[in-house]
Order: structure tokens, then sequence, then C-alpha cells
């Protein structure tokens, strides 16, 4: 495993905090960012207090972020970050949140592929909210996006449920160039195009590839979420 420096500020318009850590990339496990100063988690340096920006930035290639209560492993606000010196205020408004002190600010880094492209997905249903991955992504090859907890496609995981959300950040540089839903017998369910985010020309977002909301499909079993992306 690689590690790598994921840094954010968590703030409101009258006070802010910077935290920081050595993540590993590929996992969740261990990579809860701590006050730069205190070493404290955010619960415990910033309880009852409401932040309304994230400003997540990691050294290279893509990281997701979640705010996320230690007691009952709920998460409360989620999102992605952006390459150290891409930073942007505006961009990085949340829904304004009031902190529990059971708290904690944990990140999901990968570095860039060795091979095509990685990607990650936030993908929200009836059911709740959950990360997808896709490693190493061929270029112009449709790749099925799995859980990054336990590997289950987006049947097994959301099965029964209805999508409203879809967020994908695709590693610096690359493109995302279609999005799909595919049903169990291999037909589209829904489809769409997606792009480059900061950094590159053209950039539609600092954050992301794709952000699709105010979706309504129905997921069956062995439906599966597909990404097709080119690499730098």
């Amino acid at each position: 495993m690689t590690d790598q420096t994921v840094q954010t500020t968590i703030s409101n318009p009258s006070m802010g905090k910077i935290f920081t850590k050595s993540a590993t990339d590929q996992q969740w496990d261990g990579n809860t960012l701590l006050d730069s100063l205190s070493n404290q988690q955010l619960g415990i340096l910033m309880p009852n207090t409401t932040v309304n920006r994230v400003q997540l930035q990691y050294a290279g290639g893509l990281c997701a972020w979640r705010i996320q209560n230690s007691a009952t492993l709920r998460f409360q606000r989620w999102g992605f970050g952006v390459k150290d010196g891409l930073a942007c205020w505006r961009s990085s408004a949340i829904q304004p949140y009031q902190i529990n002190p059971n708290d904690i600010m944990v990140v999901y880094p990968l570095a860039t592929a060795t091979v095509g492209s990685n990607a990650l997905a936030w993908v929200t249903t009836s059911k709740g909210v959950e990360l997808f991955s896709a490693i190493g992504a061929v270029d112009a090859t449709a790749t099925a996006m799995t859980t990054v907890v336990n590997s289950q496609s987006l049947g097994d995981s959301m099965f029964n449920s209805t999508l409203s959300t879809i967020m994908i950040q695709v590693e610096d540089g690359a493109t995302l160039d279609l999005v799909e839903i595919i049903d169990n017998s291999g037909g589209v369910v829904w489809s769409a195009y997606g792009g480059v985010r900061g950094g590159s020309n053209g950039a539609m977002s600092l954050y992301y590839n794709l952000a699709v909301d105010g979706l309504a499909i129905n997921i069956g079993k062995g439906y599966s979420l597909r990404v097709t992306t080119t690499s730098a």
C-alpha cells in the first residue's frame, strides 16, 4: 500500500480548523484526519459547531471523504477532494451541519493507476449512500464499479431501492467518457456522458467528472454501474 498526504479545512463564516493525515491509499480504516495543532478528532475539537465548508486536498490521484459518527457509523456529510493547489472556496460548500462529539473525518484516497484510470462514485439511494470504485479501468472499456467496503455490485448492494444521485470522480487528468446502469440481462437502463475536471482544458468542476441528481431509478438484482474512461 502507498500513502499520501491528505489535508482539509473544516469551517464556517467565523472560524475554521485544519485536519491532516498521511493516509493509506485504497482504504477507509486508519485514515481518520486529526487537527494539525492538537491532534484531536473532529468531534472532540469542534463539538456542537455548525460548519458549511470542507476544503479537502490530496497529493495525487483522487480522494473521497466523509464525516461519520464513530458510534453509529452513520455518514453525516460526504464528498470528494481536489489535488493540492486547486482548492476553491466557493466550490467547497456543504449543507450546514452541526458536529456531533462522536464525529470523525475519514478519507479514502487512491493513487494514480499504473494502467488505465481509477474512479470513485458516491451513489445515493433510498437505502442510503455508498462509495463505489473502479480500479485500473482500461481506456475505452466499460468497467463495473463495486462498493469499496465489500466489492458488491450496484444490484447486490442497493437491491430493491430507488437511486437518486450519482457523483463520480476519476483520477487527475483522466476523462469520464460514459456512465451506464446495466440490468441483469445486459440492457442499458440509464446512461450519461461525463467529462474532465480541474487541471485540464474544458474542466467542468474541480471536484467531479459527473454529478447527477433527481434520478428515480429502481435498482433490481444483477444491476451494474459501469464507467468508460480515458486516462491522462
